[in-house]
């Protein structure tokens, strides 16, 4: 499973926050572009990028990883 992992710049005083991570469910790779992932980011996370800057990590998760360690396995 392909999930962004997004960041904020701060600008001002220099500072990077994590603001959250979104999971990739898109089937059709042409529409996947790093201008469509930032702006799902700024809406998802409601940034309007004035003196910041949104940035995004992609990461692949493995199948351990999808489920949350403090549930019961299935």
């Amino acid at each position: 499973m392909i999930i962004y992992k997004f960041y904020l710049r701060d600008a001002a005083n220099g500072e990077t926050l994590f603001l959250g991570s979104l999971p990739e469910r898109r089937k059709n790779p042409k529409r996947i572009t790093d201008e469509s992932i930032i702006n799902w980011g700024r809406k998802y996370f409601g940034m309007n990028g004035t003196n910041r800057d949104i940035f995004y990590i992609k990461t692949v998760l493995e199948e351990s990883e999808k489920r949350s360690p403090n549930l019961p396995p299935p």
